[in-house]
């Protein structure tokens, strides 16, 4: 089609002043182009209504071609639709008087666009006459035109909906629109209109290889904003058509977000390509679920026990090792390298050289945590001269009694995921008499296997026995070292060891306690009936004064974590949990809520909590602890919730109860845990000087927990100066001693961050594991700073080194520049953005600090998995060519 020449050069002309318009209604305002324009389209109106046929056609024709070839800026109407909205009402009137022909449907399709600008708010007019219109192509009048009938459709639909209407011929023009939006990488709208009219599937038809990489994108982000059950019907649309385009890596990992284990499996059958299997293991390993694969899944018994190696983890300690070498931090350091005394005036450290077990406990803890997984420290493992057991030995004894259980375990963290060598060092402890060493010794054979899964078993095999001593100490040992080596399994053999010591009558309450932790740790997220059945009945057991107790706590928090992230799964166990002593009821009800929505960025159930917190209660009412804690497990899941939970808690601060502000520390950390924010990090350090000394334990702790394995210089400050500040209250001080170890975990090597994936995916053991450790903190006195300090072993389930560790196909390391920065949300943004900002180009293995993502910076290699994370097999680019 010719364009007309007043047309083209229309748009070229500056639209005049408005307001003018309307004070001298004069024909001279326009230039002589417009006025020519005006009166041909005037022309045509006329002719329109011609009762010749023909000259009606002529002048459809002619006004189609104006209206279409019109050209026009962003921000103002076309010429030709501004000339013809006078006539809007006389052409309405007279197509309602028009024969049915072609000649109508001509003009509905015109009057349709003019709707665009001319009908009232909420006619759906554009709509109406596009549905009487011709069937033809709707794209040709423009993406504006499109947009406007993609939101009348969407009322329209919900209109119809409630009336129970026919919806075909909206259907119809759906299938187009969304036809036409793929077409011109508007995506996101097609999305969001399939969402309104609720028929998600037909996006799988319409997407190609060029686009589904940013329609899964928009489609998985846009899932946390979504009500339940939409969210779920958009991650599975999202896992069809990645698997469609046999894009199995993020297939995977959406399935892994529904804890789906039909579709790993079917991501597993639907890929014959071994090296990218052993990815998909990696993936999961990363995860920390137990998997064990079958047949179907990997054909080949040789293949199928590599593959399961790696999802059993045992490659970790191997990896870890070679990221510490290359960044050069293999030689151990002492507790004395991590408090850095000399930088401190005089008074401080004079009282440090006295020594105090409580001081002592605290260096065992200091070089567990600097030292985790080094296989090397300056305490527990150094080779001895004489034969007399050395210098650990030396170590151990000058721990008190309960202090003797977290030193034995020490030297398990020391040796941490290498678990041969690990058993073979403990084993020494088991031959000595004293029950807290072996209770430390059993505690430490779970820890050396956290998160490794073994085909013989060797913790099971060797903490059973051990389970049923007369020894409490001797028994918690062995119960948390279990409920920490198999955490996530669903281990049957386990629960029919410890499920019978829940109603045992004669046990004493601590052991009752470890015992639902390791049960809700081993069923983390399972929703088990029988396990649940069992805590439930130990809490019915429960004496009045057992209530009082501190560790009592524990038991509704081992209920919850079986339902953790499991959403509407927990509301039977809720409804009983209402039946219970009202010491203990609405603790259990906030422990439970929190644990089922943990992860899901549910706005309502964060509301729900608030309104717990913002009550003013009387002393002896502990359920508002959890509550604040609950506000951060439910709000860690995106960013934007976080960033709001982070502002309520700070008003908490202000107007809450005393019980509430020795919480909201801890919610801060759970919030920006492993990733120091500024602002949470100030509040933190004004909270570490507060006059209620629970309050500044926690905050210690947490400025602890913010900086885990950042090695942040400034909260290595603030605690330094916080030791000197302290160094008369022995209780503050342990608690700064134990910040300090945090923040250098690892040597800096290692992360606390439960999210993992670029923060999509959420690994339930480690969060469980947070949230034991949170929980025994809102009793800092009785249970951290009492004889249960061993709880703090409940971390090792959450770290994890934060590695990008590539490796070939053998699965050697492989070193390549990668570049590593601030990792940019670019969803629904035009184009090929830029994925990362700030980047520094490193060569691998590298650490990721949160927030930063890494790309390749060579082409020589293809990445197997999008996501580069842990370990990443690379396999090498057949079209690459070195440049000369």
């Amino acid at each position: 089609m010719a364009p007309d020449p007043n047309a083209s050069s229309s748009g070229t002309v500056p639209s005049k002043d408005p307001k003018k318009k309307k004070d001298e209604k004069k024909e001279e305002d326009l230039s002589d182009e417009d006025l020519a324009l005006k009166q041909q389209l005037e022309l045509y109106v006329e002719r329109v209504q011609d009762p010749d046929p023909g000259l009606q056609k002529v002048a459809l024709e002619s006004m189609r071609q104006e209206i279409r070839t019109s050209t026009s800026s962003m921000t103002s109407v076309p010429k030709p639709l501004k000339f013809l909205r006078p006539h809007y009402g006389t052409l309405k009137a007279y197509y309602e008087t028009m024969q049915d022909s072609d000649l109508k449907k001509y003009l509905a399709d015109i009057l349709s666009v003019l709707a665009l600008t001319m009908s009232a708010e909420g006619e759906r007019e554009s709509l109406k006459y596009r549905l009487l219109g011709s069937e033809g192509d709707i794209g040709s009048w423009g993406h504006e035109y499109v947009r406007n009938l993609a939101g009348e459709i969407a009322q329209e639909y919900a209109k119809r909906q409630s009336e129970e209407a026919p919806i075909d011929d909206l259907m119809e023009l759906v299938q187009q629109i969304v036809a036409f939006h793929m077409k011109h990488n508007a995506e996101p709208e097609a999305v969001d209109l399939l969402m309104e009219v609720e028929d998600l599937d037909l996006l799988i038809e319409h997407v190609d290889s060029t686009n589904f990489k940013r329609t899964c994108l928009y489609l998985t982000s846009s899932a946390r904003y979504l009500p339940g059950p939409d969210d779920m019907l958009v991650l599975d649309i999202a896992y069809m058509i990645y698997l469609k385009f046999e894009e199995y890596p993020n297939a995977l990992q959406i399935a892994l977000f529904l804890d789906n284990m039909q579709y790993v499996k079917q991501v597993f059958t639907s890929c014959d390509d071994l090296l990218r299997k052993k990815q998909f293991c990696y993936i999961l390993a990363r995860h920390g679920i137990t998997f064990e694969l079958d047949d179907e899944m990997a054909a080949d018994d040789d293949d199928r026990e590599a593959l399961q190696e790696i999802i059993n983890n045992s490659r970790l300690s191997e990896g870890y090792l070679t990221l510490a070498r290359d960044i050069e931090v293999m030689e151990p350091k002492s507790p004395e390298d991590i408090y850095k005394a000399h930088l401190l005036d005089g008074r401080a450290s004079a009282g440090a050289s006295v020594d105090s077990a409580r001081q002592n406990l605290a260096a065992t803890f200091v070089n567990a945590f600097v030292n985790a997984g080094f296989g090397q420290d300056k305490l527990m493992t150094v080779p001895s001269d004489n034969t007399s057991g050395g210098s650990s030995s030396n170590w151990l004894f000058k721990n008190k009694e309960h202090g003797k259980t977290s030193a034995a375990a020490s030297l398990s963290m020391i040796l941490l995921w290498d678990v041969d060598a690990g058993l073979a060092q403990i084993d020494k402890y088991f031959h000595l008499s004293d029950s807290h060493i072996i209770a430390g010794a059993l505690l430490g054979v779970g820890i050396v296997n956290c998160g490794i899964k073994n085909d013989c078993d060797p913790a099971l095999a060797l903490l059973g026995d051990y389970v049923d001593k007369d020894d409490s100490s001797i028994r918690i040992g062995a119960i948390m070292g279990l409920g920490i080596s198999y955490a996530g399994s669903q281990n049957e053999q386990i629960r029919s060891k410890l499920a019978p010591i829940l109603n045992e009558a004669k046990a004493p309450l601590d052991v009752i306690a470890f015992t639902a932790i390791s049960l809700g740790l081993v069923y983390v997220g399972s929703c088990n009936e029988e396990v649940a059945q069992a805590i439930i009945f130990a809490l019915m057991d429960r004496s009045e004064s057992e209530l009082g107790e501190p560790l009592t706590r524990l038991l509704p928090l081992g209920l919850g974590l079986l339902y953790l992230g499991k959403q509407e799964s927990v509301e039977a166990t809720a409804e009983v949990s209402k039946t219970f002593n009202e010491k203990i009821r609405k603790y259990c009800d906030m422990t439970l809520l929190s644990c089922a929505y943990a992860g899901t960025g549910n706005v309502l159930k964060v509301q729900n909590l608030l309104g717990h917190c913002s009550q003013h209660l009387d002393k002896g009412e502990t359920h508002q602890g959890p509550a604040v804690l609950g506000i951060a497990m439910v709000a860690m899941a995106e960013e934007l919730g976080l960033e709001m939970a982070i502002r309520s808690l700070e008003h908490l601060l202000q107007y809450g109860e005393q019980n509430i502000r020795q919480a909201v520390p801890l919610a801060l950390a759970l919030l920006c845990i492993s990733n120091p924010k500024v602002n949470v990090m100030d509040t933190l350090s004004r909270l570490s000087h507060d006059t209620d000394s629970e309050v500044a334990m926690a905050a210690v702790i947490s400025l602890g927990l913010i900086g885990a394995g950042t090695n942040n210089a400034r909260i290595a400050g603030m605690l330094r100066n916080l030791s000197s500040y302290y160094y008369k209250d022995a209780s503050l001080l342990f608690c700064v001693r134990i910040a300090q170890g945090l923040v250098h975990l690892g040597k800096g090597l290692l992360t606390l961050n439960p999210y993992h994936s670029e923060r999509f995916l959420l690994s339930p053991t480690a969060l469980a594991g947070l949230v034991t450790m949170l929980h025994a903190c809102l009793d800092m006195k009785a249970i951290i700073l009492g004889k249960y300090h061993y709880i703090l072993y409940f971390l090792v389930l959450a770290m994890q080194p934060r590695m990008l560790l590539t490796v070939d196909e053998n699965l050697k390391p492989l070193s390549v520049p990668v570049r590593v920065g601030q990792a940019v949300d670019v969803v629904g943004q035009a184009g090929r953005p830029k994925t990362i900002t700030g980047f520094q180009t490193h060569s691998t293995p590298v650490l990721l600090a949160a927030g930063d993502r890494a790309e390749l910076a060579t082409e020589k290699y293809i990445p197997l998995s999008p996501i580069l994370e842990g370990f990443v097999i690379l396999k090498e680019n057949p079209e690459y060519r070195e440049e000369h």
